[in-house]
């Protein structure tokens, strides 16, 4: 036992001389400290702007927050997947740009996805998360424009949002595409001073106007410099020049088609779209003053401005007699001339009728005005009573009109001499009405038993005629039908005696993705009442289309919304009457076809889904890495800072109190939205206001897109003005009309210098 405690003790005395050991060891090498915590405040995600976006092309974001710092990233989630880079500019904005094309599921309307930041090395994980809807259009073919080819054997036809132009030949049927740059949204066929024939092919969100040669397929195409934001494209071959229409800056521009060189710009009415060439001049349409103006095709001078007004001879349709009511115009949707008669035609919804002793609300009345361009004036509409008339095409020769309606899906043919020489012949014009029938398994929005009776459109609505080209010999009229895809060959030889006729439909794309989004888009430009109302009738491409006398409670002239990420931002009307954009739907819908018959609720849930998917368009003025340039050009030639703006807006203009970040409006949240505020801005237009209901109070709008909002203001004051009896443009830049007018309610601008007030309006046509 004594041994074997002597044995323990000395092996425990071992031991511990190695333990010793090893200590002193160790205490020779580096220390090696515990891992130190992030250091640093918790940066923090508070919110992403716009909320609904699109992946049909680049997308500029505004990231808000706290502790933001160069380095961090946005990190976007499923479907997704993805990280941005993040453009900091101090502790509270950034921006970021949200790449073209993000591919999605087909059937995949709009994708949800989570947003954080990701932080940078060193630094505690960041904090919060956002929402972003991340609409699918890429996958939602949107067939937009028709052009013939010269020698009459292809069309072609623009799909934007798929950047797309598909070349049909229509003798086969056979179909093959064109890769364009980004958003295809004008095009036009013609024969250079060689006989060789073109395709030219303008753009939405690419600065380029590329030309195809179509007697080489398959050469790449040559690419000249142009303004992105084309609308509106025509060509005179003859002078070798292109003229653009853009929405960016609202300019038509005169390109030469030998070198791309920039020949002259005019800066013209806001949004201008329909263009055409008559003798020397070309007139211009704008789909948000409702006015046409007529400018030298040598130099860009303005020759004269054609609008509507009281007086103006209306034929046929509901507002006919209320001619001497007229206020101005709506949107010419179309035109087209013709040297042989003397007169240009542009389709639209007719004379905009203003306030009346009989209190008739909405004068939309879809027909074909005629222009005498040489007096300078708007001669008549001929009102169809019905529908919403698009695409129009003139056959010199035949002295006959085509006119696309897509409210009612019906070519209608039109004896244009008859429509020219008087009001009395005006009504006898119309000669045939032609419905487009549909493709075999066309879905439905209602049973078929629900058409055609009891005064309401055919199915034929479901098809979507907007566009039309006429065949060198005028026997064969082409009809582009939107929602169905196809491209409709009528036989026109018989016209004239009312027996134009379908003989086949050449399918030109996929249409099926989507089904219920498309069928959407149907209920959206269709007229099921034959009331000549739709939601595309006062919301034209889902924006905005000027002004109307309407609403009953209080009735008087507002401003048409722009529909464009209204989802986002209930209620609806001043005062309040709905509260969501399904509520809307079904208590608008239902009245503009005067309940005949009401929505279903299937009907108002496709229309809602394709209502809430129309997002704002992506803001022109943001510099690839998705920020506000250093300084920006505005449109009355001033120079504006939008960082130093936006400090003003947030600080000493006064402005966020009304319009906070991110979409920069009260009813963003619904701890703040539904208030309707007095801050001194007009109550009404001052046009006959004894009959106008003048409540004052208005919401503060979404300034987000306010850089393409024309009118503004709930009384629409800032951009309209009053002359005699009707309503005349008093500026083409409405936001310097609100801050320079705002009182002391209305924010704090009237203490802003001349400078800083050019930086807040920098700072808004960035958002």
């Amino acid at each position: 036992m004594k041994h074997t405690l002597t044995v323990v003790v000395a092996l425990a005395l071992c031991l511990g001389v190695v333990a010793l050991f090893i200590a002193r060891t160790r205490s020779h090498e580096p220390s090696v400290a515990p891992p130190e915590a992030p250091v640093g405040p918790v940066a923090k995600l508070r919110a992403v702007g716009p909320k609904l976006t699109s992946n049909q092309t680049s997308e500029p974001l505004a990231v808000y927050g706290e502790g933001l710092e160069e380095g961090m990233r946005l990190a976007l989630g499923p479907p997704v997947s993805r990280e941005l880079a993040l453009k900091v500019v101090d502790a509270t904005h950034a921006y970021a740009r949200l790449p073209a094309g993000v591919e999605l599921s087909p059937e995949l309307p709009v994708a949800s996805v989570t947003v954080r930041l990701v932080g940078v090395a060193g630094r505690p994980v960041p904090e919060g998360e956002a929402r972003l809807d991340v609409v699918n259009d890429t996958a939602f073919p949107d067939l937009f424009a028709l052009a013939l080819s010269p020698d009459g054997r292809t069309a072609f036809i623009a799909s934007p949002p798929t950047d797309t132009v598909f070349s049909l030949e229509v003798e086969t049927g056979r179909v093959t595409a064109l890769a364009t740059a980004d958003g295809p949204s004008a095009i036009a066929t013609y024969k250079d001073g060689e006989g060789r024939p073109w395709l030219a092919v303008a753009h939405r969100f690419s600065a380029e106007l590329r030309l195809y040669a179509l007697d080489a397929p398959g050469s790449a195409p040559r690419v000249l410099p142009a303004p992105a934001g084309a609308m509106g494209l025509v060509v005179d071959a003859r002078g070798e020049v292109a003229f653009v229409a853009e929405q960016v800056r609202d300019t038509v521009r005169a390109l030469s088609l030998a070198d791309g060189k920039e020949r002259w710009v005019t800066a013209v009415d806001p949004n201008p779209r329909a263009l055409a060439s008559w003798k020397g001049l070309l007139a211009v349409g704008s789909l948000q003053t409702g006015q046409v103006e007529l400018l030298r095709q040598s130099d860009g001078g303005l020759v004269s401005t054609l609008v509507p007004g009281p007086g103006v001879s209306i034929v046929g349709g509901g507002t006919e007699r209320f001619s001497k009511q007229v206020m101005g115009g709506k949107a010419p949707r179309a035109l087209v001339g013709s040297e042989r008669l003397g007169r240009l035609f542009f389709s639209s919804t007719g004379p905009n009728v203003g306030p009346n002793a009989e209190r008739m609300e909405v004068s939309a009345n879809g027909g074909v005005g005629v222009l005498d361009p040489e007096r300078g004036q708007v001669v008549r509409h001929r009102g169809f009573g019905a529908g919403v008339t698009e695409g129009l095409v003139v056959d010199e020769a035949a002295g006959l009109l085509y006119v696309a309606d897509i409210g009612l899906g019906l070519v209608r043919v039109v004896d244009a001499r008859k429509l020219v020489e008087s009001d009395v012949g005006a009504r006898k014009a119309l000669l045939q009405d032609l419905p487009i029938p549909l493709p075999e398994k066309t879905p439905r929005a209602r049973p078929d038993e629900d058409y055609g009776k009891e005064g309401r459109a055919g199915v034929e609505l479901h098809s979507g005629p907007r566009s039309l080209a006429l065949a060198p010999d005028g026997h064969t009229l082409y009809v582009l039908n939107r929602h169905t895809g196809t491209v409709a060959v009528v036989d026109v030889a018989q016209a004239r005696s009312g027996q134009a006729r379908v003989v086949r439909q050449w399918p030109v794309t996929e249409m099926r993705a989507q089904a219920k989004r498309r069928l959407g888009q149907v209920l959206y430009f269709a007229d099921m009442g034959r009331t000549a109302m739709s939601c595309d009738a006062c919301h034209l491409e889902g924006h905005t289309e000027g002004v109307f006398f309407e609403k009953t409670r209080p009735m008087r002239i507002y401003r048409s919304t722009t529909v464009r990420g209204s989802r986002d931002t209930p209620p609806y009307f001043t005062p309040a009457s709905t509260h969501s954009i399904a509520e809307t739907i079904k208590t608008v819908g239902a009245r503009n076809r005067y309940q005949n018959p009401p929505l279903t609720d299937t009907e108002v849930e496709v229309l809602t889904l394709y209502s809430s998917l129309v997002p704002t368009l992506p803001n022109p003025f943001r510099g690839e890495d998705g920020a506000p340039p250093e300084t920006l050009a505005l449109p009355d030639g001033h120079t504006g800072r939008p960082g130093e703006g936006r400090g003003l807006f947030e600080g000493k203009g006064g402005c966020v109190a009304c319009h906070p970040a991110p979409l920069y409006t009260m009813d963003q949240d619904p701890q703040t939205r539904g208030q309707y505020l007095e801050v001194g801005t007009p109550i009404s237009l001052p046009l006959r206001t004894d009959q106008q209901d003048r409540v004052p109070g208005a919401a503060p709008p979404a300034l987000i897109g306010a850089w393409d909002v024309w009118p503004m203001l709930t009384s629409a004051t800032a951009g309209y003005e009053v002359k005699e009896d009707r309503l005349i443009v008093g500026t083409r830049f409405p936001l310097r009309a609100v801050i320079e007018s705002a009182g002391p309610q209305h924010g704090n601008a009237q203490v802003l210098t001349p400078q800083e007030k050019d930086d807040l309006l920098a700072f808004l046509l960035t958002l």
